[in-house]
């Protein structure tokens, strides 16, 4: 039994005994989700293998409660999660044998089903929350849980979140494990390349509203061991009328290493790039963001700036391993970049991003639940794994289409569908990729 879930049983029994009183129950919400997911990634490079050629569907089932707090000034109650993963299609000659969408077996298939169970403990005092477990799913400048997959990316450790202060929210915790999209079991943290479990990230962060229309962020973050990263961050939306407004977003990070890392085992591999000291974090990366929204219109124009010694870094657990070698499925990574695409991220060393967006709401034309984007992202400068040489470049065009029915007895349940395509000159391969996913939760009352 790991820390948490010990944890989750011990305060259910000290507030067994508290159940009935006002709060906690009334306060309480549970809901079951359902998520059914098919994933074509086509190489359109090299041999026709399931690395190169996958094409899966599975079924994720989730299940959430999230008590209410008992009475008194300090009030305590609980969390807890159930998690179901069920591969649908796509046997051992669609499955690459890497973990990516569901857990393989010793073979190399794909599991038929994978599952787990988390929770937390969770105390109250005046407007500052405290939670502690397994369940956590953070979402900050400095670290984002992965949820692009069948099942969602969870955290251990414990986290506080105050609002004392009006128009500021304070964060702060410490996480010592991750639960992979695609595992049952958790990992020690760690970033691309690392295989060296860490299990002490740190950080500390706040967002001030300055007015209605204005958001100052700072973060600091430290994964032991591996790296040290300060985030500065200002949003302003600009309304200049009922139906339009200018939204400006600027974003800067400031990475270096931390510790062991460059070692063997604690070493980061750039993302497949160039490093001015090999196996370590060296990054500064910018970006500036615009928005202009017109109606049901949003025309979006950015560029991003990544410095020249080395990729931009964040949790990501892809290649940690367990005793026997085999990997836990702890990958996959969310990270707070408009580059984030479906297909590639652009973050190498040297990378310059110019990107754009269109996107649509019909409901300015009466059909509400309807949205859809089309993107583009170009890259250029990459520094070649070598130093030598910045003309590599590579571009992606990602299409949505989502839809929510808005009425009815199946009110609630969305459809997205996805589409990336990506090409370049660098060591990824061209890859086009399609995702459709529908998704469905029932909240109790």
């Amino acid at each position: 039994m790991n820390k948490s879930t010990l944890a989750l049983a011990v305060t259910v029994g000290v507030l067994a005994q508290q159940a009935g009183a006002a709060g906690f129950i009334e306060d309480s919400k549970a809901s079951v989700s359902s998520r059914t997911y098919y994933f074509d990634a086509d190489k359109r490079e090299g041999a026709s293998t399931p690395a190169n050629r996958q094409r899966e569907a599975a079924e994720g089932l989730k299940f959430d409660f999230q008590s209410g707090y008992t009475p008194g000034t300090v009030g305590f109650g609980i969390d807890a999660q159930a998690l179901v993963g069920i591969h649908l299609d796509g046997g051992k000659g669609h499955h690459p044998d890497n973990n990516s969408f569901t857990p393989s077996d010793s073979d190399g298939s794909a599991e038929s089903s994978w599952s787990r169970l988390a929770g937390n403990v969770k105390a109250r005092v005046s407007k500052t929350e405290a939670h502690l477990g397994g369940a956590l799913q953070p979402n900050m400048p400095i670290l984002i849980a992965n949820d692009s997959r069948v099942l969602p990316q969870t955290f251990e450790g414990g986290t506080i979140t105050s609002k004392e202060i009006d128009n500021v929210t304070f964060n702060v915790g410490q996480l010592e494990h991750a639960t992979g999209r695609a595992s049952s079991n958790s990992t020690g943290l760690a970033v691309a390349g690392g295989t060296q479990d860490s299990n002490q990230f740190r950080y500390a962060g706040a967002d001030w509203k300055v007015t209605k229309d204005l958001l100052l962020q700072y973060y600091y973050a430290n994964l032991e061991d591996y790296y040290k990263q300060n985030f500065l961050g200002l949003v302003h939306v600009y309304p200049i009328a009922a139906n339009q407004s200018f939204k400006t977003d600027i974003r800067y990070f400031d990475s270096s290493s931390d510790g062991k890392n460059g070692q063997a085992g604690y070493q980061f591999n750039n993302n497949n790039g160039y490093a001015k000291t090999p196996g370590e974090v060296d990054n500064k990366t910018w970006s500036a963001t615009f928005t202009y929204t017109l109606g049901g219109s949003a025309f979006l124009l950015g560029h991003q700036r990544v410095s020249d010694d080395g990729g931009f870094v964040f949790l990501n657990q892809g290649n940690v391993v367990d005793g026997n070698g085999r990997n836990e499925g702890a990958g996959g990574a969310s990270f707070y970049s408009f580059t984030d695409a479906t297909v590639a991220s652009f973050i190498r060393a040297g990378e310059n991003t110019t990107y754009g967006q269109y996107s649509y709401d019909f409901a300015s034309l009466g059909v509400p639940g309807l949205k859809a984007s089309a993107a583009y992202l170009y890259g250029r400068d990459i520094k070649a794994t070598n130093g030598v040489g910045d003309d590599l470049n590579e571009r992606e065009t990602d299409l949505r289409v989502d839809y929510v029915i808005q009425t009815g007895p199946l009110k609630g349940f969305g459809t997205t569908l996805r589409h990336g395509m990506y090409r370049g000159n660098t060591s990824t391969l061209d890859e086009d990729q399609t995702r459709l996913i529908f998704n469905y939760t029932y909240a109790f009352k």
